[in-house]
């Protein structure tokens, strides 16, 4: 009777483990893949509330509404998983338009608006980048005075009036299409599928994975964990000016009281798409989800109009609901 009970239990072991492992498993792909689950139910919601809601017309529309802050929330990413925070996006947003519209009035070159544009949100990621990577100042603190510096810079540049663009070649970037399909769509698929490579196919984007999981380790790993650092919030402040180019050309104007909630929108973005907070996890794709469920979300509530206070609040209860699901999984699995 106890040689039997003795070779029964490690049976009865192995398969509880079994069951475990395949609950983990279970668990694991659920937390993985859910804001797909998430993504594809609001689309059935908004097409029976909205039943334009997958005509070409409105989704092009959507995505040329939300390009802006999808090239941010893709510097964003960066900067969340090497373990940092960026609140100026939205200053560095404002910059870009105003300069790219002053700069292209004063010299009478669009390319050259947009270059000096992408030129200014390049030295705002420098300085942030020095600021986090070199002098070691919280990146919340940091990135939350460069953006009061920021704004303040793009308001004494266009004098506190907009820069209105008259050249009919500064619309090209925005109002251009190519096979019916918008300029700016083009880009923001492009950058998305470029900065997917760069993150998940490149010794780059694994060392920005290793430092956001721990800087201390990859210090002592040998890793340049300074540079590493500062580029993604160099990246990030060149996204963002060029978004805001891409907004001026598409208005044909460019004023500096523009992105108030351009950070808080980027960060919702990825944080809904699954990109972790605590830095070290997270992927281009996730904030691609995460980007058209915010878009979904947007178009939906335009269509049920929806006041704005309460898009405010709704989008606040989002990021809290993704941080707090995010806290929940670590803690499980620590």
């Amino acid at each position: 009777m106890n040689r039997s009970a003795d070779l029964a239990s490690p049976t009865a072991a192995a398969a509880k483990d079994a069951r475990a492992c395949g609950q983990s498993a279970g668990g694991h792909l659920l937390s993985r893949y859910a804001m797909i689950v998430v993504l594809a139910a609001l689309v059935v919601l908004a097409t029976v509330l909205y039943p334009g809601f997958l005509s070409l017309a409105n989704l092009r529309d959507v995505l040329l509404q939300n390009t802006a802050v999808g090239i941010i929330a893709l510097g964003m990413t960066f900067v969340i998983i090497s373990g940092g925070f960026d609140l100026s996006v939205g200053a560095t947003y404002a910059l870009g338009a105003t300069v790219s519209a002053g700069a292209a009035i004063s010299t009478g070159s669009p390319t050259l608006g947009i270059m000096a544009a992408t030129g200014a949100g390049a030295v705002c990621g420098i300085v942030n980048g020095l600021l986090v990577a070199r002098l070691h100042i919280n990146p919340f603190v940091a990135t939350l005075g460069s953006a009061s510096i920021i704004s303040g810079i793009a308001f004494i540049c266009s004098n506190s009036a907009p820069f209105i663009v008259s050249d009919p070649y500064f619309k090209v970037l925005a109002r251009s299409s190519l096979a019916g399909v918008p300029t700016p769509v083009l880009i923001l698929a492009a950058t998305f599928v470029a900065g997917g490579v760069l993150l998940a196919m490149t010794r780059y984007g694994r060392n920005v994975h290793a430092i956001g999981g721990n800087h201390e380790a990859g210090w002592l790993s040998g890793l340049p964990v300074a540079r590493l650092t500062a580029s993604v919030y160099v990246m990030t402040g060149l996204l963002a000016a060029f978004a805001g180019t891409i907004d001026a050309s598409r208005l044909g104007v460019g004023q500096a009281d523009v992105g108030a909630n351009m950070a808080l929108d980027a960060i919702a973005i990825v944080i809904v798409g699954g990109t972790s907070l605590r830095g070290g996890e997270g992927a281009v794709w996730r904030s691609a989800v995460g980007l058209l469920v915010f878009a979904t979300l947007t178009n939906l509530f335009f269509s049920l109009n929806l006041s704005q206070n309460w898009q405010l609040i709704a989008k606040g209860v989002i990021v809290l609901l993704a941080v707090a699901v995010d806290s929940w999984s670590r803690n499980r699995r620590a």
